[in-house]
């Protein structure tokens, strides 16, 4: 997947301000952040979105997550945090290669809020149709 610009950071093949790196992620600063400390941390291996992730890279990816988030709190004192992964292009993923964001946020930042300030009443016809969904995943 050399195409891919995250494969390429975790292949220490395109340059990237790096701030972690275990045996299966990195994190570093994008490019473009969203606040002070927005950090990305991202599996090495290539995978589209969480949803594309097995078990163990999951793990050990959500691992790498609350190790780095942990270090922001402790470095920055965020008042709160984003964690934020989109899936697909309706979800705002620009990049095809699964990323977690980790955002400090402070009570008197102007990043604003992330959620609209209302939407749509989810009905007992959702929650079964979610629940048939699931009962046909399990094991």
């Amino acid at each position: 997947m050399s195409e891919c610009e995250f494969c390429r950071i975790g292949a220490r093949e395109a340059p990237a301000e790096s701030v972690y790196e275990d045996a299966e992620n990195v994190a570093f600063f994008p490019l473009r952040p969203a606040a002070i400390g927005h950090t990305l941390v991202i599996p090495k291996s290539h995978y589209t979105d969480l949803f594309d992730l097995p078990g163990p890279p999951l793990a050990s990816l959500m691992q790498a997550v609350s190790t780095v988030g942990t270090g922001l709190r402790a470095a920055l004192r965020p008042d709160g945090m984003n964690v934020i992964s989109s899936a697909g292009a309706a979800a705002s993923q620009t990049i095809l290669h699964v990323h977690v964001h980790l955002v400090p946020r402070w009570h008197d930042d102007r990043f604003g809020s992330i959620w609209p300030s209302s939407g749509p009443t989810v009905g007992e016809e959702v929650a079964d149709r979610l629940r048939r969904e699931l009962r046909r995943s399990e094991p």
